[in-house]
């Protein structure tokens, strides 16, 4: 990829094509994706070059990439909890590995490492527990402790001084972060070049339906009939579904993060600590990148607040004491829908033509490529895939959640 933007600087006397372009809004068309984030163009680029059908519109209300896709700190792993997170978030590690070559753009995915800390002797429990459902899954995690911790990150205090000392850590050397927008344009670019219509600043207004089905979509551009339509938004997925009449079993609530001056790089691998409810890595500009848990109440807003960075600067501070001169550059907020059971919802719906790939809550954008494949090969085939049927709407009504609170309820 290096070799080549070298190529084209020294060579191309001409600009470089856009991205994507932009296309009047159809009558029609086969298929209606709505939101133009990294899930909802991952879905589109599958649809096209995998099942080749691109009679299919995304449509995203402010730009793509707006919401939870250019909101979220990019960080990437599959060390959850249950075996059926552990699969379906190893799935979607792999495709980014190999995102760069297969959409010749780079997106800039860094495997350096992941820790979970662990301060109490709970924590340890559940970190051993992770590791060996991971383990069993072909999932490379482990259960380290102190003197390891302290070589793969040398500036963390491991020490007996902080309030809570860190007794042990689940390392998981896969994980890493990854340049968002990268991805999202990746995606839009190659649905662009196989004729899918990316149509931004389109609002849904409302879903049409007619016995049980999906007719048509009303936007602010026009009325568009389709028989299908995928609910890909993030923090408006409950606003989409009640179009069809259907309530989702979720909550809406601002997560919050910051990020600072650019450092030395000092700090190699993702932290992450639940007890003390906040994560941090360092980007490859020497920013550290910051967020801790979702705000306590459910909100729509998407300003910053000073009691959530306090929150986070003083659990940062407790991890790495030295930082307490640094300065803070910006601070923003995206919006989560969070289920009762911490896993998404994916699939059909009892409205025909209606699927969903929501209920992401701080966890969605890693899992962007394998939820878009999987919705565009159950939109394709007509069948739920495997990898997604325990993630089904109905579960919570047949009594099968998918737990992963333990693994899944820091922003991270």
């Amino acid at each position: 990829m290096s070799l080549k933007l070298i190529r084209q600087a020294f060579t191309s006397k001409k600009l470089l094509p856009k991205m994507w372009h932009s296309h009047s809004l159809r009558d029609s068309y086969d298929i209606v994706i709505v939101g133009g984030g990294a899930h909802g163009l991952a879905c589109a680029y599958y649809l096209a070059t995998k099942h080749q059908i691109n009679n299919v519109a995304v449509l995203e209300q402010n730009y793509i990439g707006s919401g939870g896709s250019g909101r979220n700190t990019a960080i990437v792993r599959s060390n959850y909890l249950t075996p059926e997170g552990v699969s379906f978030y190893n799935q979607s590690v792999k495709l980014y590995e190999q995102m760069s070559d297969e959409l010749d753009f780079n997106v800039m995915f860094s495997q350096r490492g992941h820790l979970t800390l662990a301060h109490t002797d709970g924590a340890v429990r559940t970190m051993r527990r992770r590791a060996e459902v991971n383990q069993i899954q072909g999932v490379d995690s482990q259960l380290i402790w102190p003197n390891e911790i302290s070589r793969l990150c040398p500036c963390l205090d491991v020490s007996q001084t902080p309030r809570y000392p860190i007794l042990a850590a689940l390392y998981h050397p896969p994980g890493g972060i990854i340049r968002h927008d990268a991805v999202v344009w990746g995606f839009a670019h190659h649905a662009d070049l196989h004729g899918i219509h990316i149509h931004q600043q389109t609002k849904v207004t409302g879903i049409n339906t007619q016995n049980g089905k999906v007719t048509s979509v009303q936007t602010n551009q026009g009325k568009i009939k389709t028989g299908i339509v995928l609910n890909a938004t993030a923090g408006w997925a409950s606003t989409v579904a009640a179009m069809v009449g259907i309530k989702l079993p979720l909550v809406t609530i601002p997560l919050q993060a910051c990020v600072t001056e650019p450092l030395k790089p000092f700090l190699d691998v993702v932290v992450v600590s639940g007890s003390l409810h906040v994560y941090i890595s360092q980007s490859n500009r020497g920013e550290l990148v910051m967020g801790a848990s979702v705000d306590p109440f459910p909100s729509y807003s998407m300003a910053g607040s000073l009691s959530s960075l306090e929150s986070i600067a003083g659990h940062v501070l407790e991890l790495f004491p030295f930082l307490n001169k640094v300065c803070v550059l910006r601070q923003w907020a995206g919006i989560c829908e969070m289920p009762p059971d911490y896993s998404p919802i994916m699939g059909t719906t009892p409205v025909d033509g209606f699927l969903l790939d929501v209920g992401w809550g701080t966890y969605g954008f890693k899992a962007s490529p394998i939820a878009g494949k999987m919705l565009a090969e159950s939109i394709a085939t007509g069948k739920i895939p495997e990898l997604i049927l325990p993630f089904r709407l109905s579960r919570f009504a047949e009594n099968q959640l998918v737990g992963e609170k333990g693994a899944a309820s820091v922003g991270h």
